[in-house]
């Protein structure tokens, strides 16, 4: 019996966080971190980022959620073995928190599907005097 090679795409995740202490108030709880996103398609066939939602917790436990078509005003189409990258921020109230999500694509059949975006933590260096 030959097996069916299945072509679905399929996305690998990485978040690489830093602080901005230029952007930061610390003394006025503001806290800002940029992010770079790397979005990978390790499967089999093209599939295009439609759009994103966004869970941002901080460490007084308030949640943001954050949903808007596509990833920084474009909705990419990664093909197989493609990386997209990007470059966000997210401010915060307190100097440390998280962010989750959910990627929402739209595979080459029409098929929609979401990919886990795995949590990632925010987390100022503690300031020195």
């Amino acid at each position: 019996m030959s097996m069916q090679k299945t072509s679905v795409p399929d996305f690998q995740i990485s978040a690489k966080v830093v602080y901005v202490p230029s952007e930061s108030n610390p003394e006025k709880g503001y806290h800002f971190f940029a992010y770079k996103i790397s979005i990978t398609n390790i499967g089999s066939s093209p599939a295009q980022l439609m759009s994103r939602h966004w869970i941002i917790t901080d460490a007084a436990g308030k949640k943001e959620e954050v949903r808007g078509p596509g990833v920084v005003g474009l909705q990419p189409k990664i093909h197989p073995g493609q990386t997209f990258e990007y470059d966000s921020a997210c401010p915060l109230n307190t100097s440390t928190g998280s962010m989750l999500g959910r990627y929402f694509f739209v595979a080459e059949n029409g098929e929609s599907f979401s990919v886990e975006i795995p949590e990632f933590y925010l987390v100022a260096p503690l300031a020195l005097h």
